[in-house]
């Protein structure tokens, strides 16, 4: 009796050293090959679990999406006043740009791949989409849609500055953002 080995997590290896890869060599850097000695899998497994290239991308994206998407219901979840929830945002752009250069750099190749090809672009409008619906349990819609941006730009630049902004500053422009909410 033959005995194939069963492998049940071998999908979400694959995916996770994609995304090991694109953090570390950029969506350029990712193929078949390269992705499954990284995941310790046969290369015959690439093409079983995933039919090509482009369909392993998507598959890693959009589990990416999904962590920070979990990440921003995370922080909002116990939230149930307003106040709280400026208070959790405050919270969610200061965990999302204190080091974590492997979400930074996950998140600009998408938003880079989003930026050419629409099946991407759609990827990305979810994730938004379930951020501003997160944040529209506090605020209007419209003031959803611009604590989304804050959020994403003070992240981005506090990330990337050598000497990032204080949380005063990031309680100050969501004060003002939701002033009017």
């Amino acid at each position: 009796m033959a005995t194939g080995r069963v492998d049940p997590q071998r999908r979400e290896r694959i995916i996770s050293a994609a995304l090991d890869l694109i953090a570390e060599e950029g969506v350029a850097g990712v193929s078949h090959r390269k992705v499954a000695a990284r995941a310790g899998v046969p290369l015959g497994s690439m093409t079983y679990h995933f039919h090509n290239r482009d369909e392993l991308l998507r598959e890693a994206f959009t589990s990416f999406s999904g962590t920070i998407i979990a990440l921003f219901e995370e922080h909002l979840a116990t939230a149930t006043t307003p106040d709280e929830a400026r208070k959790a945002v405050a919270d969610l752009v200061h965990r999302l740009s204190d080091g974590n250069e492997r979400e930074l750099v996950l998140t600009h190749e998408l938003y880079t791949l989003a930026a050419r090809e629409p099946a991407y672009r759609e990827l990305t409008r979810a994730w938004m989409h379930s951020s501003r619906q997160a944040l529209q349990r506090y605020f209007d819609p419209s003031t959803a849609r611009q604590l989304d941006a804050l959020i994403e730009g003070l992240s981005l630049h506090r990330a990337l500055e050598t000497q990032p902004h204080e949380r005063a500053l990031t309680i100050e422009a969501i004060a003002r953002i939701t002033a009017s909410s």
